[in-house]
């Protein structure tokens, strides 16, 4: 049995630092840690007080301690742990609930950010990950309605005393974008946010260049891009089967784990890449097209106004939507 966990081997990293060398930096305005269950990096390129980039380190901390699910503390874990009664949470968790309850609505309740009654069936981080029992599965799965959120004032509670909120598959692009705005706030005009592969990069790099990022090609364990794009003062997410999973007898588990089975999702896809403004859009669309599969997804992205896709199916070929092929 192989497994594999996300590291901070990202091609799209790897192709931002490389696209901004050569330009000479006063001080290290870099921050690097490892929160919301990867390594994350935020570079302001402008030259700034240093106060910034700790600012930047106090708004991550203070929001892996809102989101985070291994902290009991955390505004999530509340929740979890409330057995059906309100919590009192700030309006940042408020805002994050409310938009995972709309995408759930857009994909007809396939993106469920209740999955967390399955998702802690599978340990992706395990020394030795195990496939949890059907039965397992088929419980935790009468657990997972994201219709059973109720949110009054700044007051939530889940109306099934056994489910669970697991909000990964959204959290970091509103982190992401929480990032932006401080950022802007100070002045700050060109700057690389990459929290574990979800890119935002503020405005061009200073030479007035656009960033080039990297498409990881998947399974590939260098890190190799299968393609990139050139982009400025966009988000660009992409949610893999090869970001986090475990082979067990010949058979791959991945991360992306479906709502009607309860089981990683099985479709032709190897990855879903969205680029478009908000970082929050580009992970929550990310992992709604892959849990609807290439034809399905390249549908509601082709509907949406300024949103780019790139779908890998299995055979490593490369599928652009309509925008993309237009804009580029």
């Amino acid at each position: 049995m192989k497994i594999k966990k996300l590291t901070a081997l990202i091609s799209a990293a790897a192709l931002l630092i490389s696209g901004c060398s050569g330009m000479t930096k006063k001080e290290d305005l870099t921050y690097t840690d490892t929160l919301f269950d990867t390594v994350i990096s935020i570079e302001i390129l402008d030259p700034v007080d240093k106060s910034v980039i700790k600012g930047c380190e106090k708004l991550c901390k203070e929001y892996d301690a809102k989101f985070s699910k291994s902290n009991e503390d955390s505004e999530i874990s509340q929740i979890n742990n409330a057995k059906g009664k309100f919590v009192e949470v700030s309006d940042d968790t408020i805002t994050l609930l409310e938009k995972g309850m709309y995408y759930g609505d857009m994909s007809k309740g396939l993106f469920d950010i209740t999955i967390g009654s399955v998702s802690k069936l599978w340990d992706f981080h395990a020394e030795k990950p195990s496939v949890p029992s059907q039965k397992k599965i088929k419980s935790a799965r009468r657990h997972v309605n994201y219709r059973n959120i109720m949110i009054v004032d700044n007051r939530v509670k889940l109306t099934d005393s056994k489910a669970s909120l697991d909000v990964g598959a959204i959290a970091k692009g509103y982190i992401a974008d929480r990032i932006k705005d401080y950022l802007v706030s100070k002045n700050v005009k060109h700057a690389i946010i990459n929290l574990g592969g979800n890119v935002l990069v503020l405005g061009t790099k200073t030479d007035g260049s656009k960033y080039n990022i990297g498409i990881q090609r998947p399974f590939d364990e260098t890190g190799e891009p299968i393609t990139s794009v050139k982009v400025a003062d966009k988000s660009v997410v992409t949610t893999g089967t090869y970001q986090r999973f475990f082979e067990k007898k010949g058979k791959l588990y991945h991360h992306i784990l479906s709502p009607n089975t309860g089981r990683p999702c099985k479709n032709n896809l190897s990855s879903v890449t969205i680029i478009t403004d908000s970082s929050l859009t580009a992970d929550a669309m990310s992992t709604t097209c892959f849990l609807l599969g290439y034809e399905e997804g390249m549908k509601l992205v082709n509907l949406l106004d300024n949103v780019d896709a790139i779908f890998i199916t299995d055979d490593n070929e490369i599928h652009y939507s309509d925008n993309f092929l237009k804009n580029n």
